[in-house]
């Protein structure tokens, strides 16, 4: 496929620099001179659409190389809107990302809303060393809640894939819904309005994989905690005798030997509820990056 940007960062005079950076349409990318603190060594760069979102039909693909010990935050000015299908073509974006040694890779994008009826297709392949540090925030929002759109659309697939020296699978992902014709998506993802994925891998970002976890499993201890009696028998939650759905639900688990990642799955009633997950837990992002992510 043919490339529509291309970005390269290598260290000159011991600072994170863009060495060479490359778009055309519908594809364009901005690179801030400075973000956070002068003292972060950090280059920021935001991936934008002309006309705001991905039109049917269009196939964007983007290349990053991010050189040894650097550090790189890939982010958006929105969320990712897709518009409606014309004549069910699909739209597709692939990113392909290298990270070298010791560098810090931290794609952070507001999420992707798709229209209804919608096609849209993601690929993004990240290829690292053994010690490098990424940063994977992945996540859709039903739609356009103003317009009386909630999970309308027709596809959508994400697939995220890990290859460290090279070609070696690390993380193989993909996230499918497609509109059937037993049950539509909205009626599969009942009350939940977002789904979100987060990963974090490698040791520059060790205390925070280690904090994440720990967070996730205290909010879920106590989100799904079921209360008992003195005698040890469980109360009823609500008088028929079910429990109440909660509005945000999140679990963690380890990937790669030695557990060097973490992913975290999570489903919420609200985007706002997804948006202060990750400032609380990314907050410790913000001396590598120079802000703290998503505020």
């Amino acid at each position: 496929m043919e490339k529509q940007g291309r970005v390269v960062v290598d260290k000159v005079g011991g600072r994170s620099r863009v060495t060479r950076c490359f778009s055309k349409y519908p594809l364009k990318f901005i690179i801030p001179r400075k973000v956070g603190s002068s003292e972060t060594d950090a280059v920021w760069v935001y991936n934008l659409t002309y006309g705001g979102g991905i039109v049917s039909g269009d196939s964007i693909s983007c290349e990053f190389t991010i050189g040894d010990g650097c550090t790189t935050v890939l982010t958006t000015q929105a969320s990712t809107k897709v518009y409606k299908s014309v004549g069910s073509k699909c739209c597709e974006q692939v990113l392909e990302a290298r990270i070298g040694s010791d560098a810090l890779l931290a794609v952070i994008p507001d999420p992707v809303t798709c229209f209804s009826t919608a096609r849209y297709s993601q690929k993004q392949v990240f290829r690292v060393a053994s010690n490098s540090s990424l940063v994977i925030v992945d996540w859709i929002t039903s739609g356009r809640h103003e317009s009386g759109e909630k999970w309308d659309f027709d596809l959508y697939k994400s697939a995220n894939h890990i290859f460290i020296e090279d070609d070696e699978p690390l993380f193989l992902d993909m996230v499918h819904l497609e509109r059937g014709s037993i049950s539509s998506i909205a009626e599969r993802m009942q009350d939940y309005q977002v789904i979100a994925m987060v990963v974090l891998l490698g040791p520059r970002i060790k205390h925070i994989q280690n904090l994440v976890q720990e967070n996730v499993k205290r909010m879920m201890a106590e989100q799904l905690h079921i209360p008992s009696t003195a005698s040890g028998r469980q109360l009823k939650p609500n008088s028929d005798n079910r429990f109440t759905k909660p509005s945000f639900i999140a679990s963690s688990s380890v990937f790669g030997s030695k557990g060097i990642g973490v992913v975290v799955r999570i489903a919420a009633t609200t985007t706002e509820s997804v948006y202060e997950f990750l400032q609380h837990q990314l907050a410790g992002l913000e001396p590598l990056l120079g802000v703290s992510p998503y505020h």
